[in-house]
């Protein structure tokens, strides 16, 4: 069998998948996963960036090149409205 690059065989990385699906970890986390993995195989340094999905996951974006794009952490996540104290986003007031 012909052994993957780096020091796990093909079989480690399924078995962490099967792990990682029986801890309950959501799909949106494997696509983000896999988003890191792409940018990883294409040789692109990442370090000190995150991986932006321009059209959210949760939003039915995908993890295609075109879909893709490297951030400053702090600039993806306060558009994705992560590290706000309620966690939630900003919010139009019903006022008038």
């Amino acid at each position: 069998m012909p052994r993957a690059k780096g020091p796990h065989p093909p079989e480690y990385w399924a078995d962490q998948y099967k792990k990682q699906k029986a801890r309950g970890e959501t799909k949106d986390q494997l696509v983000r996963q896999q988003a890191r993995r792409e940018y990883d195989k294409k040789g692109i340094d990442r370090k000190g960036k995150d991986i932006d999905h321009i059209k959210p996951i949760r939003a039915g974006g995908t993890t295609t090149a075109g879909n893709l794009r490297l951030r400053d952490p702090s600039a993806n996540q306060s558009d994705n409205y992560h590290g706000k104290a309620n966690g939630s986003p900003k919010r139009k007031s019903g006022k008038t």
